[in-house]
């Protein structure tokens, strides 16, 4: 893209989460960062100026609310403030991974739903509009009142595979929930599904996996949106290849991988794992196993859209 994006209203700022992916959006539209600082009081308090004057304009504000989530967070819900106090026109939140999406609802008696009370807190604090990428569930989009706009990270995912030129594949959802997203996969690849059934037959006994579909001596690709710390996916991996697949990718779009999750990949029977650089892979995290792919041309792409009251669907296909 040609440098100089033509309307100087439109300013990018980035947090702490992930500033080389927002270096890489600013720089695919054709500006440059804003001007701000993030430091912290010495009890920790978080601490924001802006340095340059924002007034008038469509700000888009660049944070992931990964490790550290919470720290993440409130300095997201500060950064919010500052520009609604600078008189900001728009203040567009690009979250490219959404935490605490994964308590959506009540599933036991006397539990919070977190994903709504962070969308209220965004709204509070004066956002207008979200822009996501995968959200753990995609009905937390009606819990903002605002618009939200949420990209998929599977076409980037499976243009990765498409160039490998992978011969008899089989795309598998490692649970029921994930069934629609490896169909997604499925289709773009015009390869078959399975999907893997676990189900534990009583408490602390271990999972039963059976297999739905057909694997055998197939090339599997595991797809989900988040892998945390690793256990299913690796489960799911070695369930495969003891059932007869011939050999076994995953790929996710966020690569939260805490606790022993890293240490599970490497151990594992998976080749490679596929992620997308939502939440930057910190240097004890980049192993050869593991392969990242940049969002960055998907998210300018949509703040561009965003930005020149252009459709935004085109980019959800």
């Amino acid at each position: 893209m040609a440098t100089g994006y033509k309307d100087s209203s439109l300013k990018v700022f980035t947090l702490n989460s992930n500033p080389e992916l927002a270096e890489a959006i600013a720089a695919n539209i054709g500006t440059e960062l804003g001007q701000c600082s993030v430091s912290t009081f010495s009890d920790g308090e978080v601490q924001i100026n802006i340095e340059e004057s924002i007034r008038g304009c469509d700000v888009y504000v660049v944070q992931s609310t990964s490790e550290p989530v919470n720290q993440h967070l409130m300095e997201l819900l500060i950064m919010i403030d500052a520009l609604k106090r600078a008189s900001a026109k728009t203040i567009n939140i690009v979250m490219p991974y959404y935490g605490y999406a994964r308590q959506d609802r009540k599933a036991r008696a006397r539990e919070p739903i977190t994903a709504k009370l962070v969308a209220d807190l965004l709204q509070t604090a004066g956002a207008s509009r979200v822009i996501t990428l995968d959200l753990h569930a995609p009905q937390i989009q009606g819990f903002f009142n605002i618009p939200v706009d949420q990209l998929v990270g599977v076409p980037i995912l499976s243009d990765y595979f498409q160039e490998k030129n992978l011969e008899d594949l089989v795309i598998v959802s490692p649970d029921h929930g994930g069934v629609t997203r490896a169909r997604q996969m499925a289709d773009r690849l015009k390869a078959p599904i399975a999907i893997i059934d676990k189900r534990r037959p009583r408490p602390n006994v271990s999972e039963v996996m059976n297999i739905v579909g057909n694997i055998e001596g197939k090339t599997a690709i595991l797809i989900d949106d988040i892998i945390d710390t690793a256990g299913t996916i690796t489960l799911a991996a070695n369930a495969l290849i003891e059932n007869g697949a011939k050999e076994v990718y995953a790929c996710c779009t966020h690569p939260v991988l805490s606790g022993p999750a890293i240490e599970r990949i490497d151990q594992s029977k998976i080749k490679e794992l596929i992620v997308t650089n939502t939440i930057p892979l910190k240097e004890e995290k980049q192993i050869e196993k593991i392969t990242p792919l940049s969002v960055a041309p998907l998210i300018s792409e949509a703040i561009i859209r965003v930005h020149e009251l252009q459709s935004v669907s085109i980019l959800f296909d």
